[in-house]
């Protein structure tokens, strides 16, 4: 066994560009998983800075000074947190506190109708009904006090959270103001034989920032088209519920499928099993067929070419490991995987000859 390792290791990482990008892989994994909440302020404005580096870089390309188009690119980054902490923020929070209190009315009315369940159906018993509402129960009390929890720990962390608004802005500018002294800086402790880090680089940098760019671009188009559909039909709770309906696009093919269920709910206990309900279930699977047949196809085409159930496994993965932003950055970390995969050397391992 020993002999086989030692083999293996001989086999990939004798070579210098190999053990150099073996060894900033494993930092870089290192440096998320110790101290990824302490400096997550710095990763946020890093990443955010990357994102917006594709903005400046356009505007220059239409021979726009660089200094300006920071400026203008960082503005209106601004302008769009201002508007996200200013008017959307607290018309989610309200609509998402109106629907906290109305579950209690919905699950009594939900009760009813599953009570009278073992009369329709005999082989459904009343114990295995008092088991599902008993669940169900447990699990409202159980989201009431998470929602609880969350209140007060926001309100614990608001000076915290204030602190955030005013540094990260400002680390995004500098980042993108001295963009190339930075860059600079950091090459000067890598050695200058890097050829394997840069393909890896080369490989991944375009498609990772053509995705995160095209995700964010899907979710604002899903989010607008699924609010003005949930308007016009009058669906309560349309802000919260198209908001569900955009974010459920950071999980390919589970998302829509977990957010089909408040918007089901919602309507039905709006308009009952009415043609106002059927309607709207129907506009939101057109919505959703458009998204994944034509939306997704359009912004992304060929640029992450993973396997379906690699994009699963990466979204359970980074997902259970970083909540949120791993679900976020599930696919562009599974591309990372990817190149890293591709550009690894190949060394076919030659049978010595026998003599004899």
């Amino acid at each position: 066994m020993l002999k086989l390792l030692t083999e293996w290791y001989h086999r990939h990482f004798t070579d210098p560009q190999v053990a150099m990008l073996a060894f900033l892989l494993l930092l870089g994994a290192a440096v998320l998983f110790f101290i990824g909440d302490i400096i997550a302020p710095l990763l946020a404005a890093i990443i955010i800075a990357y994102l917006l580096d594709g903005a400046v870089n356009a505007l220059t390309r239409h021979r726009v000074p660089r200094f300006l188009a920071i400026l203008i690119t960082f503005s209106l980054f601004v302008l769009s947190l201002i508007v996200v902490l200013f008017i959307l923020a607290p018309l989610l929070l309200r609509q998402a506190t109106q629907f906290v209190l109305e579950i209690p009315r919905m699950f009594n009315e939900g009760q009813k109708i599953l009570m009278q369940l073992p009369e329709k159906y005999p082989f459904i018993s009343e114990q295995q009904v008092s088991e599902l509402l008993l669940g169900i129960r447990n699990q409202i009390t159980d989201f009431s006090q998470q929602v609880v929890s969350f209140s007060l720990s926001s309100v614990s962390d608001l000076l915290t959270y204030m602190v955030y608004l005013v540094v990260v802005p400002l680390l995004i500018f500098f980042f993108l103001k001295d963009k190339e002294k930075i860059l600079a800086w950091f090459s000067g402790f890598l050695p200058r034989d890097r050829k394997l880090v840069s393909k890896v680089w080369n490989e991944m940098n375009g498609k990772i920032a053509g995705y995160v760019r095209g995700k964010f671009l899907e979710i604002i188009i899903v989010w607008l088209v699924s609010y003005i559909t949930f308007l016009l039909f009058g669906l309560n709770y349309a802000v919260l519920l198209s908001f569900a309906v955009g974010i459920s696009v950071l999980i390919p093919y589970v998302g829509a499928a977990i957010v089909t269920l408040p918007v089901a709910i919602v309507a039905y206990f709006q308009w009952g099993l009415t043609h106002d309900a059927l309607y709207v279930m129907i506009a939101y699977g057109v919505i959703q067929f458009l998204d994944g047949n034509l939306l997704v196809p359009l912004l992304f085409s060929e640029m992450v070419n993973l396997h379906p159930a690699a994009i699963i496994v990466a979204v359970l993965l980074f997902g259970g490991l970083w909540g949120v932003w791993g679900v976020f950055f599930a696919i562009p970390l599974a591309t990372l995987i990817h190149a890293v995969i591709n550009s690894w050397p190949k060394k076919s391992v030659v049978d010595k000859p026998s003599h004899g």
